[in-house]
Protein backbone atom coordinates (compact mmCIF):
# COMPACT_ATOMS: atom_id res chain seq x y z
CA UNK A 1 0.00 0.00 0.00
CA UNK A 2 2.79 2.41 0.74
CA UNK A 3 4.31 1.85 -2.69
CA UNK A 4 1.11 2.95 -4.46
CA UNK A 5 0.79 6.00 -2.24
CA UNK A 6 4.40 6.95 -2.87
CA UNK A 7 4.07 6.74 -6.67
CA UNK A 8 0.99 8.92 -6.56
CA UNK A 9 2.89 11.53 -4.59
CA UNK A 10 5.72 11.46 -7.12
CA UNK A 11 3.24 11.88 -9.97
CA UNK A 12 1.69 14.87 -8.24
CA UNK A 13 5.11 16.42 -7.66
CA UNK A 14 6.07 15.93 -11.30
CA UNK A 15 2.79 17.43 -12.48
CA UNK A 16 3.25 20.42 -10.20
CA UNK A 17 6.81 20.94 -11.38
CA UNK A 18 5.87 20.78 -15.07
CA UNK A 19 2.86 23.09 -14.71
CA UNK A 20 3.66 26.77 -15.37
CA UNK A 21 3.66 28.91 -12.29
CA UNK A 22 0.85 31.44 -12.26
CA UNK A 23 2.99 34.25 -10.86
CA UNK A 24 5.64 33.98 -13.58
CA UNK A 25 3.17 33.93 -16.48
CA UNK A 26 0.85 36.68 -15.26
CA UNK A 27 1.30 40.07 -16.85
CA UNK A 28 1.56 42.95 -14.49
CA UNK A 29 -0.40 46.13 -15.21
CA UNK A 30 2.89 47.91 -15.92
CA UNK A 31 3.80 45.32 -18.56
CA UNK A 32 0.38 45.62 -20.16
CA UNK A 33 0.63 49.42 -20.25
CA UNK A 34 4.14 49.28 -21.70
CA UNK A 35 3.04 46.86 -24.43
CA UNK A 36 0.00 48.99 -25.27
CA UNK A 37 2.20 52.10 -25.47
CA UNK A 38 4.67 50.29 -27.73
CA UNK A 39 1.85 49.19 -30.04
CA UNK A 40 0.49 52.76 -30.21
CA UNK A 41 3.95 54.09 -30.99
CA UNK A 42 4.48 51.50 -33.74
CA UNK A 43 1.07 52.27 -35.23
CA UNK A 44 1.79 56.00 -35.25
CA UNK A 45 5.18 55.51 -36.88
CA UNK A 46 3.68 53.18 -39.49
CA UNK A 47 1.16 55.87 -40.38
CA UNK A 48 3.94 58.47 -40.67
CA UNK A 49 5.92 56.09 -42.86
CA UNK A 50 2.94 55.55 -45.18
CA UNK A 51 2.42 59.30 -45.47
CA UNK A 52 6.07 59.91 -46.35
CA UNK A 53 6.02 57.07 -48.90
CA UNK A 54 2.88 58.46 -50.54
CA UNK A 55 4.33 61.93 -51.13
CA UNK A 56 5.65 62.74 -54.58
CA UNK A 57 7.82 65.72 -55.35
CA UNK A 58 10.07 66.97 -58.11
CA UNK A 59 12.10 69.14 -55.75
CA UNK A 60 15.45 67.52 -54.91
CA UNK A 61 15.55 69.33 -51.56
CA UNK A 62 12.10 68.13 -50.58
CA UNK A 63 12.94 64.61 -51.80
CA UNK A 64 16.09 64.48 -49.64
CA UNK A 65 14.09 65.70 -46.63
CA UNK A 66 11.52 62.95 -47.22
CA UNK A 67 14.26 60.32 -47.54
CA UNK A 68 15.79 61.48 -44.27
CA UNK A 69 12.39 61.42 -42.57
CA UNK A 70 11.75 57.90 -43.89
CA UNK A 71 15.13 56.67 -42.65
CA UNK A 72 14.49 58.17 -39.21
CA UNK A 73 11.03 56.61 -38.96
CA UNK A 74 12.28 53.19 -40.05
CA UNK A 75 15.14 53.37 -37.55
CA UNK A 76 12.70 54.13 -34.72
CA UNK A 77 10.47 51.28 -35.85
CA UNK A 78 13.42 48.87 -35.86
CA UNK A 79 14.24 49.90 -32.30
CA UNK A 80 10.70 48.88 -31.35
CA UNK A 81 11.11 45.44 -32.94
CA UNK A 82 9.23 46.22 -36.16
CA UNK A 83 10.17 44.73 -39.49
CA UNK A 84 8.99 45.60 -42.99
CA UNK A 85 5.84 43.69 -43.89
CA UNK A 86 5.79 42.68 -47.52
Amino acid sequence: MSKGWESKSVEEQQAAASAPKASSTERTPEMARAEAERKRRVQGLEMQRERVLSERTSSPHRRSALELALATIEYELEQLGWSIKL
